[in-house]
Formats: C-alpha cells, structure tokens, sequence
C-alpha cells in the first residue's frame, strides 16, 4: 500500500505573525512548524504502516527551508520526503497551491492521499477537497477515525453534534482533524536517520501536467486585499447584579439592544 501525505511548513502563530508590504505573509521572518491538522495525517498514516504495512511518502510546498518539516516526518517515521520549490510557485492561493500539490502527486503512486482539514495560516480547509478534485477521485473530509478495509476506508466523519460513517474504495483522499490522534514524537535514531535521508526536490519543470496559467501568484484568482494581526478586544462591560432577575433582565436588555431579540 502506499500512502501520500501532504504536509505545510506553517508560521508558529504563538510568537506573533509578520506581514509583507502587499499583505501575505512573512514566512521567512517567522519561527515555522508542521501544521497541526497535517501532522495527525502524518500519525494516521504511521499506524497504518504499522498495522499492515505502507510505503508513507511526504510531500509539501514552500520554501527551501520547508525541507525540515519533511525531514521531521522522516524522524517519525515516513520513508520518503518530496519538497516541491519554485520561486514561480510563490504567492499561491488555494486553488493554485492545490493545482501545484495535484501535478507533483501525479509523480507518485498512491493508494491513499491523506492532508489535514486545514492549516492555521489560511483556514480555508479548501486545499485538500481540491487536490481530490484536481484528480478525480473520492474525498472524506473532518476524519476523527480511520480504518483501511481491504481495497476501501472506513472514516468515522465529524458533522455537528453527530458523525458520519462512510466508506469508499482507494484511491481516495482524507482530510484529517488535529483530534483524530495524538503524533508520536521523533526517535533518536529516526533523527539520525532523516538528517541524512536524501530530500527529492522538485520545481516548476518537473510538473508536466501544470498549466502556467494555475500557479503562482499571477494564477491565483483570490487576492489578499488586507491583512493584520489579531486585535485585542477591549475591557467588556461588568454588571453585579443582586438577585438572578436581574441578571436576566440584564441580559436580555443587552440582546434587545443588539437586535438578538
């Protein structure tokens, strides 16, 4: 069997974000690390291979420096590191990012594709229903529980306040939640081992089947018109109330007054 998982090098968010002057990101300033959602992919992947044997093969789009969350996943236990990297590439938004990860998949062999739902710079959750889209084959997506069967997967789907049960046969792609598991961390060995794992890397020329017109940031159809850091929400207004009627009544001249009720 032979699993691929996409992987994003994502800003660490805790240390605060940094912007470029025409609004993306400013990835290169910034402290990065696996997106959260791709790493349970990551792990989701890993005990397949563990109950029944697969070939995990990583990939991701970025910057040079994205090599070390490949690398990171080698350390956890995945067999192959694929870094697609063109000046060219920059700037993507969903839909050319996912035109860019559909023509490098197209390079490989797959059973089964596994991304996250979605990656804490964008929180779009679009990338990998597209890529599925870009390959013409069947999505599951908010996976809590995988269980491959046979030629299919069974994937217990988030949905409200219940879940779905669903099954569909391979070649398929899941999108996984951050709750799905809990990753394993790095070996000691297996770091050894990923530092010196070869890192195939490829560019622009190597995608055949990319159209020019889908990369990039010339190829995206979303622009970012502004973009900012989170702003801190002012002090709130504090009521002490003497009994539970007022309370009430409190709160609900405040829902009357925005128009709630």
């Amino acid at each position: 069997m032979k699993i691929v998982v996409c992987v994003k090098q994502v800003p660490d968010t805790k240390g605060g974000v940094k912007f470029k002057p025409d609004g993306t990101l400013d990835r290169a300033a910034m402290k990065s690390i696996m997106n959260p959602d791709d790493k349970a992919g990551l792990e989701a992947a890993l005990r397949i291979k563990d109950e029944i044997g697969a070939e995990v093969t990583v990939i991701t789009m970025g910057l040079p420096k994205a090599e070390d969350v490949l690398r990171e996943a080698l350390a956890m236990g995945a067999d192959k590191g694929v870094l697609v990297t063109d000046r060219v590439l920059a700037g993507a938004d969903t839909w050319a990012t996912s035109q860019t990860i559909a023509a490098a998949i197209r390079n490989l062999e797959y059973d089964l594709i596994i991304t996250g739902r979605q990656a804490i710079d964008g929180d779009t959750a679009q990338v990998g229903p597209q890529i599925s889209e870009h390959l013409n084959i069947p999505v599951i997506s908010y996976a809590e529980e995988i269980k491959v069967d046979g030629d299919s997967v069974i994937v217990k789907r988030q949905f409200d306040d219940r879940y779905h049960m669903l099954k569909a046969k391979m070649p398929c792609l899941i999108t996984a939640l951050s709750e799905l598991n809990k990753p394993r961390y790095m070996t000691p060995g297996g770091i050894l081992d990923a530092f010196n794992a070869e890192i195939t890397v490829w560019s622009r020329d190597d995608l055949k089947t990319l159209d020019d017109s889908n990369m990039g940031l010339k190829g995206s159809p979303t622009q970012i018109a502004k973009a900012s850091d989170k702003v801190a929400k002012g002090e709130g207004e504090k009521f002490v109330p003497d009994s539970a009627n007022d309370a009430a009544q409190f709160i609900i001249s405040k829902l009357a007054e925005k128009h709630v009720i």
